[in-house]
């Protein structure tokens, strides 16, 4: 379900915006219609979605436009032109009441700086959103101790910003913005002011939160690392505008142009590609009603020495070995029941190299890659690796 929707998205600043933007229909670039006019088109034409549920990232280096972005998108910037949607509304005729009412009961915010009041303890920072809604003194208390919480603040409510280290008080912004209970979380270089330890622990706590809260956020970063480890999409902006709309696996593999190919050709693959960027159909398989006798023709007439054992309704049971098969031949068994080797390690398509390469540097065969319902979907080998990595945008 689409939860943000921007449409050509466009905002100049200068006394004359008007002058710019029809220049800017009419094809001119962003620096000449500076040198003319004196206005600065900081977006031109920006348009995206983001799901409900969905990390979006947008990244880009300074100047690119993306915190005007982010502000467009609930007004503290006002659009020059195009639209915002959210939920479908759109926003951008809202009147200020209803505008203002909107940012209080579908937003929270995380700015850089962490903005705590310096006069009030964590709980009554955490708060704060709420007394701007006029919510009862309890039922503050209440969401603030839990928001505290649910960052890992329990125990720290009494506390006073100047006693916390850089990382806590991000904990206490994000603390605040969660307790508000916003459907969409804006965060504007949340952790750029973070030391990289702490930063990496935010993220990390972040996508934890994330995976239990299942919040829309839009995160602007101008760190590509933290944008593919942080994002379902990435959007990657350049003056302005939008280069490249992808996964972080498109935009690693398949770079939209030359501009994109230098921002990510020093990325370590390995973080970044999945186990669906190599998965491999599993090939000759044996069935857990197959006979000893019929496993092992399969094998032989394959050359394999072991063999993944599925349902037939593809639901994975484990892994034979042909000794194992050739034992029970000789025995007569009627089933592969006894000698099926349920202690297979398993992945998930979404799994990162990082991940598989450990795994299989200890397991000899084929890793199996399986759902939610342990059903296999493909298998994963080594070459297949190797061949990922080495591969060039």
């Amino acid at each position: 379900m689409e939860k943000i929707r921007a449409v050509n998205l466009t905002k100049i600043f200068g006394s004359d915006p008007k002058l710019a933007l029809a220049l800017l229909s009419a094809g001119t670039g962003k620096d000449e219609i500076f040198n003319r006019t004196g206005q600065a088109v900081a977006l031109s034409n920006v348009s995206f979605e983001v799901q409900a549920g969905e990390i979006l990232v947008v990244m880009g280096l300074s100047g690119s436009g993306k915190s005007t972005l982010i502000r467009c998108i609930n007004r503290l910037i006002e659009p020059t032109h195009g639209q915002v949607f959210i939920d479908g509304e759109d926003i951008t005729n809202l009147a200020h009441h209803a505008l203002l009412e909107l940012r209080r009961q579908k937003f929270g915010m995380v700015f850089q700086h962490f903005a705590l009041f310096p006069h009030r303890n964590l709980l009554h920072n955490v708060e704060f959103g709420l007394e701007i809604q006029h919510k009862d003194k309890a039922f503050r208390r209440d969401k603030a101790r839990a928001a505290l919480k649910s960052v890992g603040l329990d125990g720290w409510e009494e506390a006073m910003p100047h006693q916390l280290s850089g990382g806590m008080q991000q904990r206490v912004g994000l603390a605040r913005a969660l307790a508000v209970d916003p459907d969409i979380l804006l965060m504007d270089e949340a952790f750029s002011a973070l030391d990289p330890l702490i930063r990496g622990d935010m993220q990390n706590e972040l996508i934890s939160l994330q995976n239990r809260m299942k919040k829309t956020i839009l995160f602007i970063t101008h760190n590509l690392d933290e944008a593919l480890k942080m994002g379902n999409r990435v959007v990657l902006m350049k003056n302005g505008q939008i280069v490249q709309v992808g996964t972080p696996e498109e935009i690693v593999t398949t770079p939209a142009d030359d501009y994109v190919k230098r921002f990510v050709e020093n990325v370590d693959k390995s973080k970044v590609l999945t186990a669906q960027s190599v998965l491999i159909p599993a090939g000759v398989v044996a069935y857990l009603d197959d006979t000893p006798r019929a496993v092992l023709e399969k094998m032989q007439s394959e050359n394999l020495s072991d063999m993944l054992i599925i349902q037939r309704d593809n639901t994975l049971q484990g892994i034979v070995r042909q000794k194992s098969v050739e034992a029970a031949v000789s025995r007569g068994d009627k089933t592969i029941t006894s000698m099926i080797d349920s202690d297979v390690p398993t992945v998930i398509s979404s799994e990162p190299l990082t991940t598989l390469i450990s795994i299989l540097a200890k397991w000899p065969w084929q890793l199996p890659v399986v759902d939610e319902e342990y059903k296999l979907q493909g298998v994963v080998i080594n070459t297949g690796i190797l061949a990922a990595l080495a591969n060039e945008p």
